[in-house]
């Protein structure tokens, strides 16, 4: 899906930029490649710079409730310092590493509901326009699949995914916002906890997996939540016993009396420390929810049912709403 738009700012007969991504869904801190072509107007240009925009759809929750918008996590220029004659027609091939945080869209081509996109702006004659928008699909690492694919053979199963403006304190995450992605209950823990959250927050040396609990009150006592942080390291996924891990690490974290962060590699804790999801005071953001429940095909954890939003995302896009990261 490719939206083509005249180049507003510079008025009938000014350039066209047209930005297509390579065909395939990245990774988190792999690479992005594709081509920026532009198609000259009525009148030679100057081109000054042709930038990318990583965006994204958060929500955020503050005193008033929750807002919205679009926030840029990233930024890139890959052209720029050359003229574009009237009519001519010219291409900016380009290849950028995604931020390891970038937020994971699909499963197995199933999308979650997250909503990413890519957006071109053009630097002519003095003037900016940001004069295309493109959706950007990112599948999970290894290690991520491994553990929403335990998920789902555990019983675990899929609620929705959104995009929380704030940090993990205790967490070494660099985004301005997180991926959240709430889990239905397997039926030998529903009696303990509403419902699970999961944030991966991924690294070159490896990644962080921090789950919550909204657990269920007692006969004496309300419900409360408990956090706990795992680390994995990307290398050796396939011969780890991954259903028995994660689900130690369920274990481990509803039967917590209290919020606490553990580190573990692979199992094994080498400390703790408190966690706690924060969100800014003025929001922000994006409400970019997948509806629907399902374990999944294979015994993976995957949407049954989605809402798709793209549309929303680009019709929505006005430059007045733009948080920059």
């Amino acid at each position: 899906m490719v939206f083509k738009r005249l180049l507003g700012s510079l008025g009938v007969g000014g350039p066209t930029v047209d930005t297509v991504l390579d065909p395939g869904a990245a990774r988190p801190g792999g690479a992005l490649s594709g081509q920026v072509h532009l198609a000259g107007g009525t009148a030679d240009f100057d081109v000054e710079h042709v930038t990318l925009e990583l965006v994204a759809r958060v929500e955020a929750e503050h005193e008033d409730g929750e807002s919205e918008g679009v926030v840029v996590f990233d930024r890139h220029t890959v052209g720029g310092g050359f003229r574009l004659a009237a009519g001519e027609r010219h291409s900016v091939p380009f290849t950028l590493a995604l931020p390891w945080e970038t937020p994971v869209t699909e499963l197995h081509g199933q999308p979650l509901g997250v909503v990413l996109g890519v957006r071109t702006e053009l630097a002519v004659a003095g003037a900016r326009d940001k004069g295309d928008l493109d959706p950007l699909t990112v599948a999970p690492l290894p290690a991520q699949e491994a553990v929403l694919e335990a998920l789902g053979q555990l019983g675990f199963g899929f609620r929705s995914a959104d995009l929380e403006y704030g940090r993990i304190g205790g967490t070494g995450q660099q985004l301005p916002f997180y991926q959240e992605i709430e889990l239905t209950p397997a039926p030998q823990y529903a009696h303990q906890v509403n419902e699970i959250e999961l944030t991966f927050l991924a690294a070159p040396g490896g990644l962080e997996v921090v789950l919550e609990a909204d657990k269920r009150g007692g006969l004496f006592g309300g419900g409360h939540d408990a956090l706990s942080r795992f680390t994995v390291p990307h290398e050796g996924v396939a011969p780890q016993d991954w259903g028995a891990l994660v689900d130690g690490w369920i274990r481990e974290l509803v039967e917590h009396r209290a919020s606490y962060g553990s580190h573990a590699v692979y199992g094994h804790g080498d400390g703790h420390g408190t966690g706690h999801r924060s969100g800014p005071d003025v929001g922000t953001a994006v409400a970019a929810g997948a509806a629907g429940l399902a374990v999944g095909v294979a015994g993976g954890l995957v949407a049954a049912e989605v809402v798709d939003e793209i549309g929303d995302f680009f019709e929505g896009d006005e430059e007045g709403e733009e948080e920059e990261g």
